[in-house]
């Protein structure tokens, strides 16, 4: 009778440690798979066309069936748009294997920063450029999209109201996700190192949803 006993606390206790066992796994696979809760979803981005740091034509056709991640900087810009480029370098090295996942960086300087001058800044950054657009265009398509489609703020400073003579303009710092259809999905603030991983979770949600 004892021993009976002690099989069945036995079988009990060892049931209960799998299930213990079961939800540890699941809840460390869900951090290193990277699966978060939904996101929303809000505006679609809309139609564009700008051009890209090799003087191509990049349309929102090129990146339908893609998941992106866009920002706003120039290349004249001194601090703030080096920190949001190496958060961007980060996130395409984090990527490096996923060829659906595309990195886009508009300049809000759109008379200075020309193609050419554009693929300069990507090589001396370390992009991909064959994931990562840098794209230009006129001032009003670039708000356009920045603005109209992304929801990204760009204000360009009064002569009178520069602190220093790079302080040319006044633009968003956020980073937003775009899914497959062309839907905004969320805002990340772009210089806090914090954001680097709520992206990475962020599209590797995306990746798992239906196209």
């Amino acid at each position: 009778m004892k021993s009976n006993l002690q099989r069945i606390q036995f079988f009990v206790w060892g049931f209960l440690l799998l299930i213990i066992l079961a939800i540890v796994g699941a809840f460390v696979w869900s951090k290193l798979d990277g699966g978060g809760k939904p996101l929303m979803v809000y505006n679609e981005v809309g139609s564009f066309s700008l051009t890209n740091q090799h003087n191509e034509v990049i349309s929102d056709k090129h990146l339908n069936g893609q998941i992106w991640i866009a920002d706003v900087i120039f290349t004249r810009c001194p601090l703030q748009c080096i920190r949001m480029t190496k958060r961007m370098r980060e996130l395409q090295e984090s990527f490096s294997g996923e060829k659906s996942v595309k990195l886009i960086s508009l300049t809000a300087d759109s008379n200075f920063d020309s193609p050419e001058v554009l693929k300069k800044y990507a090589a001396e950054h370390g992009v991909d450029q064959n994931r990562w657009w840098f794209l230009t265009g006129s001032a009003f398509d670039i708000n356009q999209l920045a603005v109209t489609g992304l929801k990204l703020a760009i204000y360009e400073n009064k002569p009178e109201e520069r602190t220093v003579p790079a302080d040319l303009f006044v633009h968003s710092t956020k980073l937003v996700v775009v899914d497959r259809q062309g839907r905004i999905r969320g805002w990340f603030d772009g210089e806090n190192p914090e954001s680097k991983g709520e992206i990475i979770r962020a599209v590797k949600t995306l990746l798992k949803e239906r196209k």
